[in-house]
């Protein structure tokens, strides 16, 4: 049997459907029961039958620290899917994320050992790997983190997930690592998932950024961790993103696939750094959600380029077209919009 932990967001759920559409024994794990309904929601996108496939999975309630509920869930687990994390670069939110995503982890590593796993698959972020001081250089899986750098809190506790990964292998239990980029998918319109920002260009943003990050579809995700969970392959990481795109690029385009104007003001790096800091004045004043952190100031300014030769060479495979992946996440959207 298949446990996938983080069900209920955007790649577990994507994931499932592709799990139990392949005839897989799933179980999955969730944390409030209200949030299962989106799982619902993203199957009834795809299959008229969705339903009886929906009703296949084993969801078991767990939180990533609650080491006897996950004692449960590992009972007849063969293979585990680990998409659970929490998605912030608030850094009042450090503390948080580090007992989510590698607190959390290094419990599923140590449980997979336990258990003695066959194969465990993390998905982690291009977050996570290191940055070229030439903007020009691709970024590989072997370019060095450095610890030394103003990294994202988001982008520290990924990397010390990863770190908790790589022990697992040295303790017995093969695992493989996907390092995606900004992921492209429907049924999460709100929060920290990347439909927040189709959400956020449909009701109209006056800024754009210059720079660069690479993008991929949950559904390229979901079809690689699956190929390489079936594969032989094990203890290797894989940056998995189809294009690099610059931010007013992906905003051109996705503006244009939902039928509204385009940003058309360039958020500069004075724009940025006043931002950032009166972001901060706010929080400590008045108690306001983070928004735009000084790290994330900096990377929508960032050219960053990846390579995703490895994983194409692995698996042998092509990436969807972002054109078509932004058009057919655009598509979703506009349904759900209009339903509601």
């Amino acid at each position: 049997m298949i446990l996938v932990t983080g069900g209920t967001g955007l790649v577990g759920s994507h994931l499932l459907y592709k799990l139990v559409s392949e005839n897989k024994q799933v179980r999955a794990i969730y944390r409030r029961p209200h949030t299962i309904n989106r799982v619902k929601h993203v199957f009834s996108y795809y299959n008229e039958n969705h339903k009886a496939l929906y009703d296949n999975i084993e969801w078991i309630k767990a939180d990533l620290n609650d080491i006897p509920a996950l004692e449960k869930a590992f009972k007849g687990i063969t293979y585990v899917y680990h998409c659970a994390a929490f998605v912030s670069f608030e850094p009042n939110k450090y503390y948080q994320l580090r007992n989510v995503n590698i607190e959390g982890t290094a419990n599923i590593v140590n449980l997979s050992i336990s258990h003695h796993i066959k194969k465990l698959c993390y998905v982690s972020s291009v977050a996570a790997i290191g940055r070229e001081a030439n903007p020009n250089q691709l970024i590989t899986e072997q370019t060095e983190w450095n610890p030394e750098e103003d990294n994202s809190v988001y982008a520290i506790t990924k990397y010390g997930a990863e770190m908790e990964l790589w022990r697992g292998t040295q303790e017995g239990v093969p695992a493989v690592i996907v390092n995606p980029g900004i992921i492209l998918g429907p049924g999460f319109w709100k929060g920290g998932s990347s439909g927040n920002l189709f959400r956020l260009i449909h009701k109209g943003l006056k800024y754009y950024t210059t720079g660069t990050s690479g993008y991929v579809d949950v559904w390229d995700v979901c079809d690689i961790m699956f190929k390489l969970m079936q594969s032989d392959i094990s203890n290797e990481r894989f940056i998995v993103i189809s294009e690099n795109l610059s931010f007013e690029e992906f905003q051109q385009k996705t503006a244009r696939a939902l039928h509204v104007k385009p940003a058309n003001k360039e958020a500069n790096w004075l724009i940025l750094e006043m931002g950032w800091r009166l972001d901060w004045i706010l929080c400590k004043l008045f108690g306001k959600r983070r928004k735009l952190s000084k790290q994330l100031a900096k990377t929508v300014r960032t050219k960053t380029i990846y390579d995703n030769s490895k994983i194409k060479n692995a698996l042998q495979m092509e990436f969807n077209a972002i054109d078509y992946s932004i058009d057919k996440v655009s598509e979703f959207y506009l349904k759900d919009t209009k339903q509601n």
